[in-house]
C-alpha cells in the first residue's frame, strides 16, 4: 500500500491548540456498522455494555524536554526519548552540531549529562550518580508538549496534558485518549458494571513521526516499552466467558495488549513492542477502540484504517473534518467498533 493513500486535508484551525475547559466537555465520533454518529464524550457511558473491560494506560509523562549548552558554548535542546536506568537516558538532540562522544553537556543551569555515544538517530546520555534522572527531569524538566502545539507548556497543561490515572513515569507524550476521563466518569462506569484494567506503555516521541517512506512496508517502526499486569489478563478472560467486549482507550493500549497476544494468546510480563498494524492485521484481542483523531500519513492513522476498515475511517475523517471535530492531543475523540 502506497503511504499517501493515508493522507487527508486538515485544515490548520481544526488542530486544538488547547484542551476544552472541563476533562469529558469534547465530542465524540461513533463509528460502527458502517455508521457514522455524532455524539459527546459523556454519552460514553451509554455506548459501553454492562460486563465489558476498558483498558487504561497508566503511564506518566516525565518533563523530558531540557535546554543548556555544550562544553563550546553552542546551545543545545534536549529531548529524553527513553529513561534507561536511574542515571541513562536516550535522548534526541538538537544544536548547530551533534555533540562528541565524552563531552559534557550543561542542563538548566542545573545538571550536567556526559554523552556516552550515538545508538542510531538517539544519543546515550548519562546524568550524575549522585541523582536519579527522573528526580532530575521532574526538577528541571519542561513538559513536552506535541510539535504541532505551538504555545510553551504552561500550567494548565502541566495539568491536562496528564491523565487522571497516571501512575508510571516514563513517557515522553501523553496517552491522549486517556485524556477526556475524569474520576467522576471512571466511577460512573464502574457503577455500571464496567471493568477498568491498565496497562502501561511509554509512550516516545516516534508517535509524531509521519511516515516518509513511499509505500508503508518500508516504514521501520518505533521500539517501546510496555508492561501488561497479570490482573489484567484475567480481567480480560473474565469479561471474555462473560461475552463482554475488550475496550482499548488509545492505539498504545491496544498495541500493548496486540503485542502481547503475538503469540495467539494474551499474556503478561514486560517488554518491547514495534508492532506495526496496517490494513489487513487481524486483531487477536481488542473489539472497540477508543481514539483521539490523528495526524495524516501516520502509523496511527493506519492502525485505525485497520481496525475500523479503511474505506469507512478515511470516510470518518473527511466527516470529522467537515464538521469541524478538533484534532489531535487535545481534540475530540472516535470511538470505533472493530470492522469484522
Amino acid at each position: 500500500m502506497r503511504t499517501d493513500e493515508f493522507d487527508f486535508v486538515l485544515p490548520e484551525q481544526l488542530i486544538a491548540q488547547h484542551p476544552p475547559e472541563q476533562r469529558g466537555a469534547s465530542r465524540l465520533l461513533y463509528a460502527h456498522d458502517g455508521i457514522l454518529e455524532d455524539r459527546r464524550f459523556a454519552e460514553l457511558l451509554h455506548l459501553v455494555r454492562i460486563g465489558d473491560v476498558l483498558v487504561l494506560n497508566d503511564t506518566r509523562v516525565i518533563k523530558a524536554r531540557l535546554f543548556g549548552s555544550k562544553e563550546s558554548g553552542g546551545k543545545v535542546e534536549v529531548l529524553v526519548e527513553r529513561v534507561l536506568n536511574d542515571h541513562e537516558v536516550l535522548v534526541q538532540v538538537r544544536a548547530s552540531h551533534s555533540p562528541q562522544a565524552g563531552s559534557i553537556l550543561y542542563l538548566a543551569g542545573a545538571t550536567s549529562a556526559e554523552v556516552l555515544g550515538r545508538e542510531g538517530e538517539f544519543f546515550r546520555l548519562r546524568f550524575p550518580a549522585d541523582a536519579n534522572v527522573l528526580d532530575l527531569l521532574e526538577r528541571y524538566g519542561q513538559l513536552p508538549l506535541p510539535p504541532y502545539i505551538t504555545h510553551p507548556a504552561n500550567d494548565v497543561d502541566e495539568q491536562r496534558y496528564q491523565t487522571v490515572f497516571a501512575n508510571v513515569a516514563g513517557a515522553v507524550a501523553a496517552p491522549t485518549a486517556g485524556l477526556h476521563f475524569d474520576e467522576a466518569m471512571l466511577q460512573a462506569l464502574r457503577d455500571k458494571g464496567v471493568r477498568i484494567a491498565y496497562v502501561t506503555l511509554h509512550v516516545g516521541a516516534g508517535t509524531f513521526q509521519p511516515v516518509r517512506t513511499d509505500h508503508i512496508h518500508e516504514h521501520t517502526m518505533h521500539s517501546e516499552r510496555y508492561e501488561i499486569p497479570q490482573a489484567t489478563v484475567d480481567a480480560i478472560a473474565q469479561t471474555r466467558a462473560a461475552a463482554g467486549r475488550v475496550i482499548a482507550v488509545g492505539t498504545t493500549s491496544l498495541r500493548a495488549l496486540e503485542s502481547a497476544a503475538a503469540g495467539g494468546e494474551l499474556v503478561a510480563g514486560e517488554r518491547e513492542t514495534n508492532i506495526f498494524i496496517i490494513p489487513g492485521y487481524r486483531f487477536k484481542v481488542v473489539d472497540v477502540l477508543l481514539t483521539n483523531f490523528h495526524l495524516p500519513r501516520s502509523t496511527l492513522l493506519m492502525l485505525v484504517c485497520a481496525f475500523g476498515g479503511m474505506s469507512e475511517m478515511l470516510a470518518a475523517y473527511r466527516h470529522a473534518v467537515e464538521q469541524k471535530y478538533r484534532f489531535f492531543s487535545y481534540g475530540d475523540a472516535m470511538l470505533i467498533e472493530r470492522k469484522p
